[in-house]
């Protein structure tokens, strides 16, 4: 055999350029791996590369999403918190004016 590449260090990288992946003479003829054409094999490629580089950009997104999810979990604790402390001043205030008025009425 007269391979000048291997798989891991093919010849060229261009897919197209590449020789055709034939099955092996131990395979048998009617085995379940159909025969693959490059232009296949240059859409996945093409297809993986660009996954491969939008990978960074998705893994910013879902950490800014994270990030953001975060943020508005923390103020929405923050809202809860004033609002029981509001609460609890409000309680004080009409307590404190329906033992004025009590006083008011008994003298």
């Amino acid at each position: 055999m007269n391979a000048l590449g291997t798989i891991d260090r093919p010849v060229t990288h261009d897919p197209q350029k590449q020789a055709p992946m034939t099955s092996s003479t131990s395979e048998p003829s009617g085995s379940a791996t159909p025969a693959v054409t490059t232009i296949g094999a240059t859409a996945s490629r093409q297809n993986r590369t660009r996954e491969m580089q939008l990978i960074p950009e998705a893994l910013a997104r879902a950490h800014m999403h994270e990030r953001l999810r975060e943020a508005e979990a923390e103020r929405q604790a923050a809202r809860l918190v004033a609002a029981r402390r509001m609460q609890r001043r409000a309680e004080r205030v009409s307590l404190r004016a329906r033992r004025a008025l009590a006083m008011a009425v008994m003298h």
